[in-house]
């Protein structure tokens, strides 16, 4: 079963239970795999792969609506955001830990021969295609700069 045909079994699954949380988060999803499989090009076709990356910027785009609201003291819109980002977290691949994502990038710098922050582009463009779907871009980022740094 791939990944279109998982979040829409899920759907019905979350309308039996009743469950509006998810419900409205995965019809969400489901929106945007819709979109994508009718874009030009697509030729009704989605990957889990696109898919996945679909996920992933909707779980990116929640975290970061509800930073916005907590920051307006607006903590029911921030747990409205957070308890969807959860549901979704779920079709993602298990992320990295933070010591894990240090090995992984450590190894990728020196596969690179990187030595100064000069040569961040070089390991972010690795790092970005092995880490993909593993690890937040802002975290992998953050940890190339100080690595080095």
């Amino acid at each position: 079963m791939d990944l279109f045909e998982r979040v829409s079994e899920d759907i019905k699954q979350a309308m039996k239970a009743k469950d509006k949380v998810s419900l409205e988060a995965l019809r969400n999803v489901k929106k945007y795999f819709i979109e994508a499989k009718t874009a030009p090009g697509a030729n009704d076709i989605l990957t889990d792969e696109a898919g996945l990356k679909i996920i992933q910027k909707l779980v990116k785009q929640g975290k970061d609506s509800a930073e916005i609201f907590i920051g307006q003291n607006r903590q029911d819109l921030a747990d409205v955001e957070l308890a969807q980002v959860k549901v979704m977290e779920v079709y993602l691949p298990k992320q990295m830990s933070p010591e894990e994502l240090e090995v992984a990038i450590k190894a990728i710098i020196a596969e690179t021969g990187a030595s100064s922050a000069k040569d961040m582009g070089k390991v972010m463009g690795v790092a970005s295609k092995k880490l993909a779907g593993l690890a937040e871009g802002r975290a992998i980022s953050t940890l190339v700069k100080e690595l080095l740094a």
